[in-house]
């Protein structure tokens, strides 16, 4: 066994305690497989059993100490501007994944049960980071999550809003394949594949480099393992549509066209440097995200949309 196998079996089996102390490099890498051991839908739910964790064990109170005295005005405000995004990408997904479980596959929607379960869990996780933490008081999620929008930047309606228009659509047209590509192609490759999980490295080695806010690490450190899941098996369905139709490609390429060119349109932007990162290193781990995920199911990028790949500048928000 390799030294990254071994890394990745490691990954797969620690418990929440322990997690708080991986390598947040290490857990991002476990997202990550070759197209051909993309695992069983069934082997995915498999180890959400093993890997559900408790967020009421989570206790928050050397994160409060670090957020009022070691992290400047600075890093706290480009913390939220990336964090908030999260917030509010867990809670919509949470509310907008169902649709999709209509007409997929019965062992996806086996799967898809644990997924919504996970996306309400780090819904909490958030709750109690903003509430424990930064200060945000409020009657209910809702109230929290009315708390943290000052923070989301303009453009998280661009990818969201079309998730929204695309669960509407697909309400009414569950079995529509046309539909399940742009939907995956919005939500598991560019929302969970590339967006959340560029927020979890630029947050979690901030964290980690400045020592700062141990438990968030370890609770967000946890909810990129869910995402791994999430990610592993969406990318299985994406493939699997290509398999039955490669026409299909041609779906996936239009909806990310209309992402990067939403990703494009902006006129304010988040200031990296207060957590140790500037923008072309965002932009560069943006592209390597993209390009990660769909070799993993085996589709290329047109040289227009290399170009426009080139030029966005990615809203950071997650769920």
């Amino acid at each position: 066994m390799s030294t990254t196998e071994e890394t990745l079996d490691r990954i797969e089996s620690l418990d929440l305690a322990a997690l708080g102390r991986a390598d947040i490099d290490d857990v991002l890498e476990y997202v990550h497989v070759p197209t051909a051991r993309l695992p069983e839908y069934r082997s995915l739910y498999d180890r959400y059993l093993r890997q559900r964790w408790n967020v009421n064990e989570l206790d928050f109170t050397p994160d409060k100490a670090n957020w009022s005295e070691r992290m400047t005005d600075a890093s706290r405000n480009s913390f939220l501007s990336i964090a908030s995004g999260f917030h509010h990408g867990e809670r919509q997904v949470a509310v907008e994944l169902a649709p999709l479980l209509f007409g997929v596959p019965e062992d996806y929607k086996i799967f898809l049960t644990s997924h919504l379960e996970d996306e309400a869990r780090h819904t909490v996780f958030f709750d109690r980071f903003y509430r424990d933490v930064v200060g945000l008081e409020g009657d209910g999620i809702m109230a929290v999550l009315d708390g943290s929008w000052p923070y989301i930047q303009e453009t998280f309606v661009g990818p969201f809003g079309l998730l929204a228009y695309l669960t509407d659509d697909l309400r009414r047209d569950p079995y529509n394949k046309h539909l399940q590509m742009k939907y995956a192609t919005t939500y598991v490759i560019w929302i969970e594949g590339v967006l959340a999980l560029s927020v979890m490295k630029i947050t979690l080695n901030y964290a980690r480099d400045y020592r700062v806010l141990p438990t968030f690490y370890t609770g967000f450190t946890a909810t990129c393992r869910d995402e791994a899941r999430h990610v592993q098996a969406g990318l299985r369905f994406v493939r699997e549509l290509l398999a039955e139709d490669p026409a299909y490609v041609k779906d996936l390429h239009d909806t990310l066209r209309c992402l990067l060119t939403m990703s494009a349109a902006r006129s304010s932007y988040i200031a990296y440097e207060p957590l140790g990162w500037d923008e072309d290193r965002v932009s560069e781990l943006f592209m390597n995200q993209l390009h990660r995920k769909l070799g993993m199911v085996g589709v290329s990028l047109p040289p227009d949309m290399e170009d426009m790949l080139s030029m966005a500048k990615p809203t950071l928000a997650g769920g």
